[in-house]
């Protein structure tokens, strides 16, 4: 079709218009990096400027509908997730607030009306593959990263902080794993001691030997499928449940005939510190929802060992009372990734463990990934024999004349449940 001149014209209106409308939204990335905060790439290619509008304007539209969210902030791996998350988390009110291709410096620019304003009760952080891409150094990108975190914890200091290690990519994708391992680094670095803030390990969930994405989980070496964010979703609901989001009533549990609880699942009573020189109780706990130090909680029947701001503490919890005779104990424990812990048998400590991950037994067929696992510790004439999921851990696992029940807690979060024990008579 031949265009007269005054359609020419007109269509050229069309255009400026449209494009005036464009640059004038408030929901634009910003023409320039004047003035904004961060360091490191800002994306403007076409198709990122179009999404970038279209998301940040449709979800504007939604602040007092996700007022209260529990926000999942990132990039496309977030997107791809899905509004719900893929129904990962059902009776969880979430608002998944990723864009495809987003930096961490344009989340740093876009925190306010996407995150902030939604007040959230937590935020899910994933962020950092795409800034590799465009050749940000790890030490900009976790710079951008302690802003975002800073503003997280102006907006509200008590609100519960779960940080995703950087999942593994490729080479091949300009994100190789030396540069992702440096960025995981000082990403634990930027919030190192902060109680606020939950390092999850996801880089080594998903890591190959070589520290690459499995084509099983990652086809493309950098988009999860399916498979691969049924791991994240598992790796992320103990932490949830810890803080509330998820599992807030205690599961209905029958135990059997001759057993005796050893945890009542509502506090602490039963259980203390004890000195490591002496081996005398130094604090008992009974009534107290927590231990001194917070590190043990009573959580809806769940005795759990929070994940140290440390990174790594090793601290042991007893139960005040000692078992001189023969006994059958039974309890089950979940582990986030790659988390290390123990159960001590009178004394000697039996490793419990992200067995797959953590090792030492990483072959086990029945160990269930960061689901309830159970222990078994038969123990006769001063010898335990040691079961996870009725596969053998140590069939001859020695342990003093008598002594108490003890939890450890070392790296990650480790949970424990329905800890009983049946005297032989």
């Amino acid at each position: 079709m031949k265009l007269t001149p005054i359609s020419l014209l007109l269509l050229a209106a069309t255009l400026i218009s449209s494009d005036l409308a464009f640059a004038a939204s408030k929901f634009a990335i910003p023409a320039t990096d004047e003035g904004l905060p961060g360091e490191g790439p800002i994306r403007r290619y076409g198709w990122f400027q179009n999404l970038w509008e279209r998301k940040r304007s449709d979800w504007a539209k939604k602040v007092e509908q996700d007022q209260g969210a529990l926000v999942f902030l990132g990039d496309s791996i977030t997107q791809g997730w899905g509004d719900n998350m893929g129904n990962s988390f059902p009776g969880v009110k979430v608002a998944n607030r990723g864009i495809s291709g987003d930096t961490t410096r344009g989340v740093l620019i876009r925190m306010k009306g996407d995150v902030l304003d939604l007040n959230p009760k937590g935020v899910v952080i994933l962020i950092g593959t795409n800034d590799l891409e465009e050749k940000a150094s790890p030490e900009v990108i976790a710079g951008n990263l302690k802003l975002i975190i800073a503003k997280l914890k102006k907006h509200n200091s008590k609100m519960p902080i779960i940080l995703c290690h950087t999942f593994p990519s490729s080479a091949s994708k300009r994100r190789p794993a030396d540069q992702i391992k440096k960025i995981n680094q000082l990403y634990f670095a930027a919030v190192k001691g902060d109680p606020q803030v939950t390092v999850l390990d996801t880089w080594l969930l998903f890591a190959d030997a070589k520290g690459d994405a499995k084509k099983l989980e990652f086809p493309d070496l950098l988009h999860p499928n399916k498979l691969g964010y049924a791991k994240w979703a598992a790796a992320l609901r103990p932490l949830l449940a810890t803080n509330g989001f998820i599992e807030t009533k205690p599961e209905d549990f029958a135990m059997e005939p001759g057993f005796v609880s050893l945890f009542n699942g509502k506090d602490l009573s039963g259980w203390g510190f004890r000195a490591k020189k002496t081996f005398k109780q130094t604090a008992g706990f009974d009534g107290k929802k927590a231990s001194d130090d917070s590190r043990y909680k009573a959580i809806n029947g769940r005795l759990v060992v929070t994940t140290p701001p440390e990174g790594r503490r090793a601290q042991q919890l007893w139960t005040t009372k000692e078992f001189p005779k023969d006994f059958t104990l039974k309890l089950e424990f979940r582990a986030t990734p790659n988390a290390d812990s123990g159960v001590f048998i009178r004394k000697p400590q039996l490793q419990c463990r992200d067995y797959v991950l953590a090792g030492p037994w990483k072959d086990l067929k029945n160990y269930k990934p960061q689901e309830w696992n159970e222990i078994v510790a038969v123990v006769k004439g001063g010898v335990a024999h040691c079961t996870c999921n009725g596969e053998v851990l140590n069939a001859e696992f020695k342990v003093p004349a008598t002594g108490p029940i003890g939890l450890e807690g070392d790296r990650g979060q480790m949970e424990y449940r329905r800890i009983r024990l049946k005297t032989s008579k």
